[in-house]
C-alpha cells in the first residue's frame, strides 16, 4: 500500500531539495533563499506540452526576473536530456533532474495520473512560488499549459 500523496498548501514550508542541473551545476532550496523562486514540475523534456510550457516561460522570463524570481524547472529526465532541451529551446533558466522523483514526491508532484484512460505513476504538472524565506506563496497542481503564464501573472501580481 502506498502512502497518500502529499498536497502542499499556501503558507507551508517548501520541502528542501538539492538536485543536479543542466550544464553541470546543482540547485537547492537553501541556495534559492533570499529571493522568490518559481518551481515548475513537468513530465518530460522535448515533448510537445512540456516544450510549449518551457517556451512560454522562456518568452516571459524577463517578467519573472523583473519581479525578482528565479525560475527552476524540475523533471525526472537525466541531465543529458535536460542539456539537449536547454540547447534546443534556448532556455534561460535552470532545469534540474529528479530521476528518483524524491523531490517531486515531497512536493506532491508525483503520483497517480490518468494517461489516455490508463492509471499510471508519473509527474503531475505543478507549479509553486516560494518566497525569500522558503514559504509557499502559490501552489497549483494539474497546471493547464495554455493558461500557465496568465495564471502566474494574476496570482503573483506580475
Amino acid at each position: 500500500m502506498t502512502a497518500a500523496p502529499v498536497k502542499l498548501a499556501l503558507g507551508d514550508q517548501a520541502p528542501d531539495f538539492d538536485l543536479p542541473t543542466a550544464g553541470g551545476g546543482r540547485v537547492s532550496l537553501s541556495e534559492l533563499r533570499g529571493a522568490p523562486a518559481l518551481l515548475w514540475f513537468y513530465p518530460a523534456a522535448n515533448t510537445s506540452l512540456c516544450t510549449k510550457q518551457a517556451c512560454d516561460l522562456r518568452d516571459n522570463h524577463q517578467m519573472f526576473l523583473d519581479a525578482g524570481y528565479r525560475v527552476v524547472g524540475i523533471s525526472p529526465d537525466p541531465i543529458a536530456e535536460l542539456d539537449r532541451f536547454v540547447e534546443k529551446q534556448e532556455l534561460p533558466y535552470t532545469l534540474a533532474g529528479d530521476e528518483s522523483h524524491q523531490v517531486m514526491e515531497a512536493y506532491g508532484a508525483w503520483g497517480e495520473k490518468n494517461m489516455y484512460g490508463k492509471k499510471v505513476q508519473g509527474t503531475i504538472r505543478s507549479t509553486f512560488a516560494i518566497d525569500a524565506e522558503g514559504i509557499l506563496t502559490f501552489v497549483k497542481y494539474r497546471v493547464g499549459t495554455p493558461k500557465h503564464i496568465a495564471l502566474l501573472q494574476e496570482k503573483l501580481g506580475l
